[in-house]
């Protein structure tokens, strides 16, 4: 069913009063254009009529009153060729319509704002949730969670295998199913995203349908808000710019009416890269204009920011299986390590890489009566191996096996990545953005050196 909002009602109904005055003029020099201009004034009221009685018992009278409008529009239709009948039916008309118009522009409330959210991974929904909260707690919004699929791709960029993740968000989190959602028909009023790659990340896709450039055409408000934060740099290092430059420039960036980053600094670094990037590609107007891009860009924080400050240890449920590796025999907490590891880095080292994580795991092994170490990889490391370098998924997964079978550490896998932070100590691991994470919350951060591997490595 169509959405309608207020405006769109008095506008209907502002169309049908024109209507109503054209038809009478017209009806005995051109019967046959009037009786095709009521059936669609018909049709109007109809849809305007069936969408009111889903509002509340109170608006009745407004749909009783369409009712009345068809009735005399059907009457009309039977007597075009009598003027004076014409005449009479259009001044009932009338009257209905100015008062329908009347009624609904006192009588409805004012329009809800309608804001739908489309996380693809839920372990990247906490760069949406706070905003998603705020929208939620807000009387005059109705606000929409609709998780989206996504596919892995295969070396040739062809789609894989098709991935739906919205069985594991938090129980507080009301899920819409995304082909339960009519965005032509309901338009929401904005959209939020943190997915901005559309077909541009050669290991997973979301749905085309979700695309950034197919969105924008059902909103007036397409918000992409990044899924990961960066450590700060100042405006004039292009050095440091230089290595993150290609996030400022996506198709989320593009598409959005609106994107938001983390600060200030990262605001005028990604309207400086965009703008950049647009006058080589030759893009004009809005893409390059400063003031239009001052507007674009807001440097308002990120809600994982949000997230992870908010988020204490009294309120987490702890799984079972953690408490056995965590817990000393006294009932106390051993001192528990954050270890990341990061899609770049294994594509970057290989091998090296995965002799690295070995010599990891022995040295924490060794260890394992005094501190427990919390394996988090990067949510994607196995759809990057499997589309990029497919040799070293199977290596790769035999060392992530035995890690689980001998059970002696914790392998973090959900799509609560806030919990993992809280609980750890600190941080050892690939340089990532849930460095950033831990910054943010004073816990001590070690990065780790593939190059230094001891003895443990055969």
């Amino acid at each position: 069913m169509e959405r309608y909002k207020k405006k769109d009602m008095l506008q209907t109904v502002d169309t049908l009063l024109k209507a109503n005055d054209a038809i009478v003029r017209t009806a005995t020099s051109n019967p046959q254009g009037a009786a095709e201009a009521l059936v669609q004034c018909q049709e109007s009221a109809i849809a305007l009529g069936t969408y009111i009685d889903t509002l509340d018992e109170k608006f009745a009278p407004l749909v009783h009153t369409l009712e009345d409008y068809c009735e005399n529009i059907y009457q009309m239709s039977e007597n075009l060729s009598d003027e004076n009948l014409c005449r009479k039916y259009a001044k009932k008309i009338q009257k209905q319509l100015t008062g329908l118009c009347n009624g609904v522009k006192y009588d409805l409330p004012d329009d809800k704002k309608e804001v739908v959210f489309l996380p693809y991974k839920a372990s990247m929904w906490d760069s949406l949730e706070s905003v998603w909260k705020a929208a939620d707690e807000d009387p005059n919004c109705d606000a929409y969670v609709i998780p989206i699929p996504y596919f892995d791709k295969n070396p040739d960029g062809s789609f894989r295998e098709e991935h739906y993740e919205g069985d594991q968000y938090p129980s507080y989190v009301p899920i819409t199913r995304y082909d339960a959602y009519d965005f032509a028909a309901r338009r929401p009023d904005a959209i939020y995203i943190h997915n901005p790659y559309d077909e541009c990340n050669h290991v997973t896709s979301v749905h085309p349908y979700f695309y950034c450039k197919n969105l924008r055409n059902y909103t007036d408000k397409l918000v992409y808000i990044s899924y990961f934060v960066l450590g700060e740099i100042e405006p004039d290092n292009q050095e440091a710019i230089d290595s993150m430059k290609h996030f400022c420039f996506t198709p989320g960036t593009i598409y959005a009416h609106k994107v938001v980053v983390q600060s200030e600094k990262m605001r005028r670094i990604y309207i400086k890269e965009y703008r950049k990037a647009a006058l080589e590609m030759g893009l004009s107007g809005e893409h390059i204009d400063k003031d239009s891009l001052e507007r674009k860009f807001l440097g308002i924080g990120s809600p994982k920011f949000d997230k992870v400050l908010n988020t204490k240890k009294e309120n987490l449920e702890i799984p079972e299986e953690w408490l056995k590796v965590i817990e000393k025999p006294d009932g106390s907490w051993k001192k528990i390590i954050f270890y990341n590891t990061c899609v770049s880095a294994l594509l970057k080292h290989e091998r090296a890489m995965l002799q690295k994580m070995e010599y990891v795991f022995r040295l924490f092994k060794e260890n394992a009566d005094d501190v427990a170490l919390l394996w988090r990889p990067h949510p994607l490391i196995q759809a990057t191996i499997e589309a990029m370098r497919p040799e070293l998924w199977q290596e790769y997964k035999k060392l992530k096996d035995k890690y689980i079978e001998e059970g002696w550490g914790i392998y973090d896998d959900t799509a609560d990545l806030d919990r993992a932070v809280e609980i750890s100590d600190g941080y050892y691991g690939d340089p990532s953005s849930v460095v950033v994470l831990f910054e943010k919350t004073g816990k001590p951060i070690m990065l780790q050196d593939v190059e230094i591997i001891s003895k443990y490595v055969m």
